[in-house]
């Protein structure tokens, strides 16, 4: 089977599965694991990636409005690969190449792949999504021994979270400039690790809040998710914070307890590694019932904003 996969996270899920070797093309985006890196990228993004925040935000909303799509397709490309099977999604026009897009694109391929659309909103449905993409691989046994293993991390971080002595107010934030909240899972994902976060969206897609909602809310930790950005650019984004009216009176800045995090690579991908980004958040809320994670590289940073505005 010829695979084409057009979102980080199938990329990654079907490398889990044990088919990497099957990947003809991914995303401009798909960069994990390193293998993926190597192969013809079929996508590219309209959006120049060296903009601030405020600019891209801008420049996203343009689009939206306008109809047009965010993503290129190299239509020549996959014709000359000539893929059985092309994964996609319909959760977000921001974050990858949309179904409808990609069907209509298609169509006039001489391989007549078939689509599989992925739309996870929860932590249930990305292993679900697992599933679905096992059975178009035939890799039924090997999504069996993976989904048990994931959960098997995920009930042993909700086991020793269920005892905890409190559990903190938390904002993650999908975007900085403007402020978003946290979307889709992220709300199951505080929960689980022994927070809560009433500004986040559930099972949805998080939207632009107003800051003085945070201020009233008064998070006692801050979590920077940031769609699309690793940890440095999203350390860049923390200077940004560190300006919002009233964020050093918040006991999150107050505390010293306001993180950075490798968004792109864990929490806004649904993927293998959602489970990783459980247990960084379990650690950052709960530091001291829960080790930080053993991965192989860092994937988040404490900001100090309190009198220096700056990354610590």
């Amino acid at each position: 089977m010829r695979i084409c996969s057009l979102l980080p996270g199938a990329t990654e899920i079907v490398f889990a599965l044990g088919m990497g070797d099957s990947l003809v093309a991914v995303s401009h985006e798909c960069d994990y694991p390193e293998q993926a890196g190597h192969l013809p990228k079929v996508t590219s993004s309209r959006i120049n990636p060296a903009a601030s925040s405020r600019e891209i935000e801008y420049a996203v909303a343009a689009s939206l409005q306008a109809g047009t799509s965010l993503y290129g397709l190299e239509l020549e490309l996959l014709e000359r690969l000539q893929p059985d099977l092309v994964i996609t999604q319909g959760l977000c026009d921001v974050c990858a190449v949309s179904t409808s897009l990609v069907e209509g694109a298609i169509c006039n391929l001489s391989s007549r792949p078939a689509v599989l659309n992925l739309e996870p909103h929860s932590l249930t449905d990305i292993l679900d999504n697992i599933r679905s993409v096992a059975t178009a691989i035939q890799r039924e046994h090997a999504a069996d021994v993976l989904i048990e293993k994931l959960n098997a991390r995920i009930e042993s971080v909700r086991k020793r979270a269920a005892i905890v002595a409190s559990r903190p107010r938390v904002f993650c934030m999908e975007w900085v400039d403007p402020p978003y909240c946290g979307g889709h899972w992220m709300k199951e994902l505080v929960e689980l690790a022994g927070g809560h976060d009433d500004l986040a969206n559930d099972a949805s897609p998080s939207y632009r809040i107003e800051w003085q909602q945070v201020i009233q809310y008064a998070p006692e930790i801050i979590v920077l998710t940031c769609c699309g950005y690793d940890l440095e650019r999203c350390k860049r984004e923390g200077e940004i914070l560190a300006t919002f009216p009233g964020i050093l009176d918040l006991p999150a800045v107050q505390q010293n307890r306001v993180f950075a995090t490798a968004g792109s690579g864990y929490f806004s991908r649904p993927g293998p590694r959602i489970v990783d980004s459980l247990e960084i958040l379990a650690h950052l809320i709960h530091p001291e019932k829960f080790p930080p994670p053993a991965l192989p590289e860092e994937v988040f940073s404490t900001l100090t904003l309190l009198h220096t505005g700056a990354e610590a």
